[in-house]
């Protein structure tokens, strides 16, 4: 007799576990173990990094390792008469949050990996020790590493692929379902702990451009648009370039440095959004500018294009 689709995707489910476990005790227990070791009895790298480019791999593994795995194989060889696995993955599900810390330290990892090879030879021959070995199957401390970051996505295709092979009737379907939901919102979790990392990360490069002014400093905010802009003066005619920085809350009129000594930009004036009128000016002298006027000034400046003038009153 066939087996039922069902069944073969909750072995592969297991078969990819056992593997999976294994990848996770190489990291765990080989690369992190001995390269800790290492850094505790010589000078080739700070603990301090070692930690840092493992993240929290060793609560990852305990938890595949000693709970998960265990369970899927019991209910595998339970099969023919428990044949369901959505309530062993929904006792999963909560615990992957835990990868939200792996994938959002991930990129820092290989960057820490590339810079202490250069930085510390016995570090670097240490890693390529161990990726000598039959263990590794040739492939780098950081290809084994990509393997935590592909592991949600995966139990989703798995699961999704089970959900669809289910037969209408069978007693596994709500807890299947449920189950998907859940492993649905642990990988939107991680994508939006990535997304704000970014976020986080571009903002604050924009503030040391801008020379990290304190009354600017603000992790909450969103920068929307940047670019340089010309200032019209009604005095005699003319214009200067200028830099505008908009906000969600705060419009950043800049002057580019000369000398670029830890900023690239002077905050002139900011502006609130709060109460900021925008409008266009025909003015045939100087074509495409628009008036900006605030509770703090009234600036007219002129775009380079009638569709960068639009984008910015927009």
């Amino acid at each position: 007799m066939q087996e039922p689709e069902e069944k073969k995707i909750a072995l592969e489910l297991l078969e990819t576990e056992q593997a999976y476990v294994n990848r996770l005790h190489l990291l765990d227990q080989i690369f992190y173990t001995e390269l800790m070791k290492e850094a505790k009895n010589g000078k080739t790298i700070p603990e301090e990094v070692v930690k840092m480019i493992f993240s929290n791999i060793s609560s990852i593994y305990q938890f595949h390792a000693k709970f998960f795995l265990p369970e899927l194989q019991k209910r595998m060889e339970d099969w023919s008469c428990n044949p369901r696995i959505g309530d062993v993955i929904q006792k999963l599900a909560p615990f992957l949050k835990m990868y939200g810390e792996y994938v959002k330290n991930f990129d820092k990892a290989v960057e820490l990996i590339t810079i202490w090879s250069e930085k510390s030879p016995p570090f670097q021959e240490l890693i390529a020790d161990i990726q000598k070995r039959k263990v590794c199957a040739n492939l780098t401390l950081q290809h084994h590493m990509l393997e935590p970051v592909q592991r949600i996505p995966r139990y989703e295709l798995l699961l999704k692929d089970y959900v669809r092979k289910l037969p209408p009737e069978s007693p596994d379907r709500d807890d299947a379902e449920k189950a998907l939901e859940m492993i649905f919102m642990v990988a939107k979790h991680s994508n939006a702990a990535i997304a704000e990392m970014e976020r986080l990360q571009n903002l604050w490069a924009v503030y040391q451009r801008l020379g990290l002014e304190d009354d600017i400093v603000d992790p909450s905010n969103e920068l929307i648009k940047e670019g340089p802009i010309q200032k019209i003066s009604a005095r005699n005619n003319s214009t200067s370039e200028k830099y505008l920085f908009l906000f969600n809350n705060m419009l950043l009129y800049c002057v580019p440095k000369v000398i670029h000594v830890g900023a690239e930009f002077q905050v002139h004036l900011r502006i609130d959004v709060d109460g900021m009128k925008v409008r266009e000016l025909n003015d045939t002298q100087f074509p495409h500018t628009f008036l900006i006027s605030g509770k703090q000034r009234t600036l007219e400046l002129q775009a380079r294009s009638g569709e960068e003038m639009n984008t910015w009153i927009k």
